[in-house]
């Protein structure tokens, strides 16, 4: 069974974002994504600085089963990334709203977050994905 926590917000594509305190949206891929995924052994991050787009590809994470696109959830700009992730990608399954984030931006428009899928929509939309 998935975790679906209420305080981040979701993508249709598997992604989550949280805004943090400081302002900036911290990203990383579901529980249910690293569940389908299986065992996570490598994952490719973006570059700090670099500028990301809302729905284009960020990175990728790569498991025993499959090689799955990253997705930037927002636009904006990152200005952290998850180094402890290049040696020990199983935090990916560990923790995946945890340890297991990807990156942080610094988004473009703070609203954009409100966009995204609650938890409820999400689920739903993980559910229609089964049937």
């Amino acid at each position: 069974m998935s975790d679906f926590p209420t305080d981040v917000k979701y993508v249709a594509t598997h992604e989550w974002a949280r805004m943090e305190e400081d302002g900036s949206v911290t990203v990383g891929i579901t529980d249910h994504a690293q569940n389908a995924l299986g065992d996570v052994v490598y994952v490719e991050l973006p570059e700090l600085d670099q500028n990301v787009v809302a729905g284009e590809e960020a990175g990728v994470v790569e498991s025993v089963k499959a090689a799955s696109d990253v997705y930037a959830p927002i636009t904006g700009r990152v200005v952290a990334v998850n180094e402890t992730l290049e040696d020990e990608p199983e935090r990916v399954n560990q923790d995946p709203f945890g340890d297991g984030w990807f990156f942080k931006l610094s988004p473009e428009d703070p609203g954009e977050i409100e966009d995204l899928l609650d938890a409820e929509a999400y689920q739903e939309s993980c559910e229609d994905e089964e049937h």
